[in-house]
């Protein structure tokens, strides 16, 4: 009786243990994790990106509201953040802070404008038409490698108040500048014209040679004062020749400046060959 009851449990219920390999009518837990696992992947990449992107605009949001704190450190720490972030969000806040009453907040938000790049140009471009951060947007279009600002630019050079500043941005974007200063060298506007042969010395574009060449016979002494300069600035053979002529020139100014500069080529081959 002891013995039969004993082995009762496994007798009585044969239908309980599977048949085969395969339950019948049923799911194995193996099959129910893989297909969980084959699934995971693509909800948990986009759970990520969209959290991440979450995480950035909510970051950009404490950001601008930091704009708005009395303590200028606090201020210009968010703008260098803003910057940093490179969003376009960040836009509209940071022009905002290139009217901030404190100037190093100013200055960090010219950068960031640049950092921001081509989606901060059309902001910057109506902001050109506001006197009080002319200034600030002309700096912040230098820093932006974008087709869009060169023309802009060229214009303030029109403007007495602010051709100082657009030299200054078109010597920063370099290169691309060239092509539109090299015809500008034959405007009408004699300032232009001195903008145009001071920017060109800047940058020191060897494309610009020739044509600052031509500059020499103009009739405004300071013009041809400033394309020797440039000239100089350059360093290429052929402009050591052109300025020659100049030590004739009916302006002492010209005279004694030409002088120099030709006296500073002479020694530069002899330190040349002692550095040597």
């Amino acid at each position: 009786m002891d013995s039969k009851t004993k082995g009762s449990p496994v007798d009585i219920n044969p239908l309980s243990q599977p048949i085969g390999d395969e339950p019948v009518g049923g799911t194995t837990a193996e099959q129910v994790q893989t297909e969980s696992f084959a699934v995971e992947p693509q909800t948990a990449g986009l759970d990520s990106a969209v959290l991440e992107e979450e995480q950035v605009k909510d970051e950009i949001d404490i950001q601008i509201d930091l704009l708005a704190d009395s303590d200028w450190v606090v201020r210009r720490e968010a703008v260098i953040t803003l910057g940093e972030m490179g969003d376009e969000r960040c836009v509209e806040p940071l022009a905002r802070a290139l009217r901030d009453g404190d100037w190093q907040v100013r200055e960090v938000a010219i950068e960031a404008m640049g950092q921001v790049g081509s989606p901060a140009v059309e902001t910057l471009l109506k902001l050109l038409r506001d006197w009080e951060v002319r200034k600030y947007a002309i700096a912040a279009l230098g820093k932006i490698r974008d087709e869009r600002v060169l023309d802009p630019l060229m214009l303030q050079l029109r403007n007495d108040e602010f051709k100082d500043d657009a030299i200054d941005a078109l010597v920063a974007l370099g290169a691309p500048s060239v092509e539109k200063l090299i015809p500008a060298l034959r405007d009408k506007d004699e300032n232009v014209r001195k903008c145009a042969v001071l920017a060109l010395g800047r940058i020191k574009s060897a494309e610009a040679i020739d044509p600052l060449i031509q500059m020499l016979g103009d009739k405004d002494w300071f013009t041809r004062l400033t394309a020797a300069a440039a000239l100089e600035s350059i360093g290429d053979d052929r402009g050591r020749e052109a300025i020659k002529p100049l030590l004739k020139d009916s302006d002492m100014v010209v005279k004694m400046r030409v002088e120099r500069i030709l006296a500073k080529w002479k020694k530069q081959p002899t330190s040349e060959s002692t550095n040597a």
